[in-house]
């Protein structure tokens, strides 16, 4: 079991701090790895045969890498846009992909959000995590209710 965080470039920290967080107080395993849709797109192809069961695809500007991470691979691919002036773009690529490349999008600055969903999915084949994401919803539910 493992989530890869791929993000464009370092100035997505911030927002991959957040699923970093999320996934190390659940104990899922991960990796984080850079790389942009536009300056290193060879390995883009790498990243998605890795053996990774999810991803987590992270990019500001111009959002073209979960869309790329996509095409390579049939595993699921959640799309976190960063915001900011200029980002616009990268809100869009990740909500109108094209049919046949599916990419989730949790909301903008969502890592935290995009590691939940990532957890949901391995919740499906790991019981414990199932577990420990119903435990951490019935805590939710007490604080805010």
């Amino acid at each position: 079991m493992k989530v890869l965080i791929v993000m464009a470039s370092k100035s997505d920290e911030s927002v991959g701090k957040k699923a970093v967080e999320t996934l190390e107080k659940f104990g899922v395993p991960y990796e984080v790895k850079y790389a942009s849709a536009h300056r290193t797109p060879e390995k883009i192809k790498e990243i998605a045969e890795s053996d990774a069961d999810v991803f987590i695809a992270i990019a500001g500007l111009s959002a073209a890498l979960p869309g790329s991470i996509a095409s390579y691979t049939t595993k699921p691919v959640i799309g976190v846009p960063v915001s900011g002036k200029l980002n616009l773009d990268a809100i869009l690529s990740i909500v109108q992909m094209p049919p046949g490349i599916p990419v989730a999008a949790v909301g903008l600055d969502r890592g935290d959000n995009a590691a939940l969903l990532a957890i949901q999915i391995l919740s499906l084949k790991y019981e414990e995590l199932a577990r420990k994401m119903e435990e951490e919803r019935q805590r939710m539910r007490e604080k805010y209710v």
